[in-house]
This record gives C-alpha cells, structure tokens and sequence, in this order.
C-alpha cells in the first residue's frame, strides 16, 4: 500500500480540491509547477504528469498548449479531475507497474512531471521502479521532472526518499542531472528541505 493510501484511505479528492481551490481565492500562485515545466519544453510538447492527482497542473499545462496525459492510483483524485476538464485524458494506474501501451499510449513523452510528493508518498521500496518506468516512458532526451519535501516541515508523513538515493534511481534508470532548484520558482537549492530535480535520459 502506498503511503499516499495509509495518509488519505484513497477518498481525498474533494477535499484536496477544495484546500487548493480555497488557496486560488486568497490569492496564491497556483500554477508554480506548469509553468516551471512549460518553459522547459516546446510549444506543443508531449507531458506526462505522473501521479497527477485532481488534475491542478495538467489541467495549466493542456490550457498552454500541451499534449498532456494523466496517470494517477487514487480514484477519488481522477473523479474530480475528470469532471473539471473531461475532455482531457485521465488514466487510473499504478505508476510502479505503468506501461504506456498497455494503456494506449505512445511512450515518447518530452517531459514527465512528478509534482505533489509524489515519490515520498509512494509505497515503500517501489521508488526505484518508478524511476524505472517513468524514464521508459520518456523520449531519449526527454526530460524528468520531480518535486518533493524532503523533512517532516514539507511533508505530511515522515521523510521516506533523500536525494542521494532519489538520484541513484535515476542513475540506474539511464537518467542524467541536469539541474536542481529549492522551489517551482527556480530558486537556487540550498540544501534545504525542498527540491525541485530535472533530470535528462
């Protein structure tokens, strides 16, 4: 079980949509993470947004002009996805056993996006995997994307993947640094207990 599912019980979709949707009435920036992955790729470009919960950054992503598809476990996420942009292809699967063809879905995507603490959350000992199966799905010369806490003040369950053993997963997955930043801003990382990693197959 995905630490995701021990935190939520997997019926959390409305009220996550409702926390961000209170947090876009009182002003904050909702689109850090689409904005931050559209300038990395060409207009039109092919993302995955892998573990895309309700649907808050593909949704940006496909409004710019993006070829976008979602990939999500949690039902509950994809039913309110799918009911604020229905045309917009939302799929339910296990990012540790995700094959794009099984699904109908070309695996040649320019970028894959992993907002959210997606890997923190994940079930323990598939982080490698995932990796593995996310970069199979990249183009060569696609991009990987990931962002997540780090320590318990950035995440809702203890910390449970350092950034070490994050990049020896990408490492073993043909996955090359390119960059590292602290926010979805692109502020210099720091050390700190937020990381923003961009990676290239």
């Amino acid at each position: 079980m995905s630490r995701w599912k021990e935190l939520t019980g997997g019926t959390s979709g409305q009220d996550y949509a409702a926390r961000f949707a209170a947090l876009a009435r009182s002003g904050k920036d909702m689109h850090g993470e689409a904005r931050f992955c559209a300038a990395l790729v060409p207009a039109g470009a092919r993302i995955l947004d892998a573990g895309c919960g309700t649907g808050r950054v593909m949704i940006r992503l496909a409004e710019l002009g993006h070829d976008c598809v979602g990939v999500d476990l949690d039902a509950s996420m994809l039913a309110v996805a799918r009911e604020q942009a229905p045309g917009l292809p939302w799929y339910q699967a296990d990012l540790a056993g995700f094959e794009p063809d099984v699904l109908g879905v070309a695996a040649d995507f320019d970028l894959v996006v992993a907002a959210g603490n997606i890997f923190p959350l994940l079930a323990a000992g598939t982080e490698a995997r995932v990796v593995e199966r996310l970069t199979a799905a990249l183009r060569p010369g696609g991009l990987m994307v990931a962002g997540f806490g780090l320590d318990e003040a950035h995440l809702p369950v203890p910390p449970g993947i350092t950034l070490p053993e994050y990049d020896d997963c990408c490492t073993a997955a043909g996955l090359t640094l390119v960059d590292r930043f602290a926010t979805w801003d692109a502020d210099p990382y720091d050390g700190g207990g937020y990381a923003v990693s961009v990676h290239r197959r």
